[in-house]
């Protein structure tokens, strides 16, 4: 499995598209996160995301790329 420390310089946060499995946050995966599921991971630089549950939806945050689209 490639890490985050192994991707560094492939792609700089919010720059180019989506690319990383927002799933596992790989870049060699071609999704695997479940279709109701939200984000365990940045899709432009492949860093773990804070992800709250509600509800109503759900709400993330990357470290590096700031506030990711919520979903409800």
């Amino acid at each position: 499995m490639s890490t985050l420390a192994e991707r560094s310089g492939t792609t700089a946060p919010g720059s180019g598209p989506e690319s990383c499995c927002s799933g596992c946050g790989r870049l060699d995966c071609s999704g695997c996160l479940p279709e109701l599921d939200p984000p365990r991971y940045c899709a432009r630089c492949g860093a773990w995301l804070a992800t709250s549950v509600t509800p109503a939806g759900w709400t993330a945050r990357c470290r590096n790329c700031g506030p990711v689209r919520s979903g409800s």
